[in-house]
């Protein structure tokens, strides 16, 4: 028996090790079911997941080809920059500059730990790196640092190779980031805790302050007539304010003829009533307005569902209560998202450009809406393959480009080229919409496919070399990594309180931001039973990736 399942096993091994799409997929599948493994609320994601699953078939010297890695690399690195464009030049000169340096000081505290760290310990070359990238659990960092050894953009030191250097990293960096990830999300959960803060309180204030509302849920239209009396007494302000939410939008047809309803109109016997709003709507409040009839098709525009982009340099910083979509354009807003974060719904958000408003209503009404505020997306579910595909070339040619420094090249390398490329396209999509298109979805393929098959490489590379790095710098690579993580997190939130004057609730959510760490965010927005905290994570994200993707070449300098 014994013999017969060595026999399996072999026969296992040796067609792993000629068939790279069946191990990969067998790498990014298993990784997938161990990312759904909960222990208790914490489970490790789908990227902790295939590392894991790679370091584990990376102990029988099984490998992906480099090339099939770099594809993963480039398509994640280029999407990172895509993502970011709009909002990262709009950082930097608008107020959301106070993020920026919430993050700059998150990024630069970990990476000035992670290069104390080093020295003192005196870790082998390139560990550096993966301790910065693991402590942070930032895959930018990893991904730019090996980048920045590949290329040869770093001197390599006498007796040591260039994979040699890239096995520290990603050693390094499977080390440290199992605490990495485990140590944010603990404390994250428990610092508002320690600190006496009630994050459900807080967002509660913060709620009603700004008026936020709740995403509206089964949103729905139906049609009613006005036959109760009493309704037509009041004025539509009066209704508004005794009966209606923010959000729910209603139409009058009047002789068969559309009505906009100002604040000082009445209803009359007999109107028609078309409503768009949450089912919650129609079972509390609109039954006052009289019976429902059937939707009459003749006189009711067919409603439409519609995406629309800020973009106009006169929408970019004005409120939702500035705007007021619901009473001028008679839309209702379902769906606010930044940076693929879908953030709540308050009268005092500040639009940026990018920011997309996902709404409901009659096509006329939301083409004037998307003229007022910049671009409707409609064909979301193609792709601009050209240019994705010629976006990742020059990014690619420009990573080539190099100068001779005292005996090393001196260039932006693939990684830098990739983002400066993902930058460039992402911020010019904003400028002209219909350059460029990369839908949601597309984007969350690119990106989070992209990133697994660099982990997936990065797994089983470290596979084998895991257990030589542990023996010999283990236990004080991982209290490195320890503070790698826990430091940031105190110094972000001491510079943010007592500096930046940021609320609790939105600063757990710039530091989870800043991070980059979407699991975090989660722990945030269920400890403050409220998406506000999202606010805060899309202020500091953008930004921070690309200061992470710098900080992943600098350290290999120390």
């Amino acid at each position: 028996m014994e013999s017969l399942l060595a026999t399996v096993g072999a026969e296992v091994l040796e067609t792993l090790h000629a068939q790279d799409v069946l191990l990969l997929f067998l790498v990014l599948g298993s990784g997938y079911l161990i990312g759904k493994v909960r222990l208790g609320s914490f489970s490790f994601g789908p990227v902790a997941g295939v590392l894991f699953a790679g370091l584990f078939l990376g102990n029988f010297d099984l490998r992906i080809s480099t090339d099939t890695q770099l594809i993963g690399f480039a398509m994640f690195i280029f999407s990172v920059g895509y993502q970011a464009g709009p909002r990262f030049f709009a950082v930097l000169k608008e107020d959301g500059a106070k993020y920026a340096m919430l993050a700059v000081v998150v990024a630069g505290t970990g990476f000035s730990v992670a290069v104390i760290g080093a020295t003192r310990l005196t870790l082998q070359p390139g560990t550096s790196a993966g301790l910065l990238a693991g402590g942070l659990t930032s895959s930018p960092t990893l991904a730019a640092a090996t980048d920045t050894v590949q290329q040869g953009m770093m001197r390599i030191p006498e007796g040591w190779t260039k994979d040699a250097i890239i096995n520290n990293i990603a050693t390094g960096y499977a080390i440290t980031y199992i605490f990495g990830l485990a140590g944010l999300i603990t404390v994250i959960k428990l610092l508002p805790q320690w600190l006496n803060i009630d994050l459900a309180v807080e967002a509660q204030r913060l709620s009603a302050e700004s008026a936020t509302d709740q995403k509206p849920v089964n949103v729905t239209t139906r049609c009613y007539r006005v036959t109760n009396e009493d309704i037509t007494r009041l004025t539509v302000a009066e209704l508004r304010e005794k009966y209606w939410d923010k959000i729910t939008v209603v139409t009058l047809t009047r002789d068969g003829k559309r009505k906009r309803l100002s604040e000082f109109d009445h209803m009359q016997l007999g109107d028609h009533l078309e409503v768009i709003g949450p089912r919650e709507f129609f079972v509390d409040v609109a039954p006052l307005f009289g019976e429902e009839i059937p939707m009459d098709w003749q006189i009711s525009d067919v409603v439409d569902t519609a995406q629309v982009v800020v973009l106009n340099k006169s929408v970019i910083g004005q409120t939702l209560g500035d705007i007021q979509i619901p009473r001028r354009f008679g839309l209702m807003l379902v769906r606010i998202t930044q940076l693929g974060v879908e953030v709540p719904h308050s009268n005092d958000i500040e639009l940026g450009k990018g920011d997309i408003l996902t709404v409901v209503g009659n096509a006329s009404q939301i083409d004037a809406l998307g003229e007022y505020m910049g671009h409707i997306e409609r064909e979301v579910s193609e792709t601009d393959m050209v240019t994705f595909a010629f976006g990742i070339v020059i990014g690619v040619l420009v990573g080539l480009l190099s100068v001779e420094v005292g005996g090393v090249s001196v260039g932006l390398g693939s990684a830098g080229g990739l983002l400066a490329s993902g930058l460039t396209i992402g911020y010019l999509r904003s400028k002209r919409p219909t350059f460029g298109r990369l839908p949601d979805a597309a984007q969350w393929i690119l990106m989070e496919f992209g990133l697994l098959i660099f982990m997936a490489g990065v797994g089983l590379r470290a596979g084998g070399q895991i257990l030589e790095t542990l023996l010999v710098a283990g236990p004080s690579l991982i209290i490195a990594g320890i503070f790698v993580t826990l430091i940031p997190i105190f110094v972000g939130y001491w510079f943010g309180r007592k500096f930046l004057k940021i609320e609790p609730v939105l600063l757990f959510g710039g530091i989870t931001g800043a991070m980059t760490s979407g699991a975090s965010l989660a722990v945030v927005t269920s400890a403050a039973k409220s998406s506000i905290s999202a606010l805060g994570y899309t202020g500091t994200y953008a930004f921070s990736n690309v200061l992470l993707m710098v900080a992943g070449s600098l350290i290999l300098l120390f």
